[in-house]
């Protein structure tokens, strides 16, 4: 890792101390996580074999969801484990590497929202230029750039991360390993280090929310030209993708735009970034979508009649 390391493992002090408690948590949490595998996992199927949805916003979508069933697996899995366990422990490369596959995954997913964000635009201001716009290259072009975006992002984390040294304390205030808690334990003078992840983190979420909510904002104005049904349809598709930006960066903001030297982790909103909101997008997405609702009837009796023959 850094220059002089005596720590070679950690204990995460986890959510609640309780051992009833942390019981109590796996009965809660672990539905939660397998409601979120299977919720957005039939997101990605239903994408993938339904002929009605291969417009580019289901093609994002579905990564939209992949993405969701990795970024929330990269610290689940062991958060539930951890609540059965006395001693709760990783090994110092095993927190790296939590800490840029989280980041990895979680940046991904605000390029992609930004590229649906896009993709609206598109769609409801330059009708007439959408196939052309929005062609399945330029689809797989975005896709690609997220993936890339999230994994320079997800760099930078871990070259800030291999810069510390750890000769002291090996307890990590949290349920799974984030950069502010790891500060902590450093050895060493950590702030131009909470500067490069307020830049990298806090500002970037800042100004990606932003943007998100200019582009909606020109959407909304621009659906006064639109017919009724229209207004109603885009409104629709847009209030999903709204909700979805304001659950994903309302906690992101407020957690990484407050400097490390006085921040104190919120570890209940930290539950529902990594948990509750990677649960919520595939219901949010198909209670007010009629055509994956549709497609998700039409593959469920595909599989039950072939299942009676």
């Amino acid at each position: 890792m850094a220059n002089t390391n005596n720590v070679t493992e950690l204990i995460i002090a986890g959510l609640f101390q309780d051992p009833e408690v942390q019981r109590m948590c796996f009965v809660v949490f672990l539905p939660v996580y397998v409601a979120t595998v299977v919720g957005n996992g039939l997101i990605v199927l239903t994408v993938k074999v339904s002929q009605s949805l291969h417009s580019p916003m289901y093609f994002f979508l579905s990564y939209l969801s992949l993405v969701e069933i990795t970024y929330s697996s990269t610290v689940v899995p062991k958060f539930i484990t951890d609540l059965l366990a006395k001693i709760k422990t990783i090994s110092l490369e095993g927190c790296v590497a939590q800490i840029f596959f989280f980041h990895f995954f979680g940046v991904t997913e605000i390029f992609l929202l930004t590229v649906m964000a896009y993709d609206r635009y598109v769609a409801i201001c330059k009708p007439l230029h959408y196939t052309t716009v929005m062609s399945r290259p330029v689809c797989h072009r975005l896709v690609a750039g997220s993936w890339l975006g999230g994994f320079f992002h997800s760099m930078v984390q871990i070259v800030v991360s291999l810069q510390l040294s750890f000769c002291g304390p090996n307890v990590i205030d949290h349920y799974f390993c984030d950069l502010h808690p790891l500060f902590k334990l450093a050895c060493t003078d950590t702030s131009v280090e909470g500067l490069i992840v307020l830049a990298n983190s806090g500002l970037f979420s800042i100004f990606s929310f932003l943007l998100l909510v200019s582009s909606y904002v020109v959407i909304l104005l621009n659906l006064r030209n639109h017919s009724a049904e229209g207004r109603r349809k885009a409104l629709s598709t847009c209030a999903s993708h709204i909700t979805v930006v304001v659950l994903f960066f309302g906690p992101a903001i407020f957690l990484y735009m407050r400097p490390p030297s006085t921040f104190t982790e919120d570890k209940l909103v930290a539950v529902f970034y990594t948990m509750v909101t990677p649960m919520l997008n595939p219901i949010i997405y198909t209670l007010r979508n009629a055509e994956v609702k549709i497609a998700m009837r039409r593959l469920w009796g595909k599989k039950v009649n072939s299942g009676v023959e």
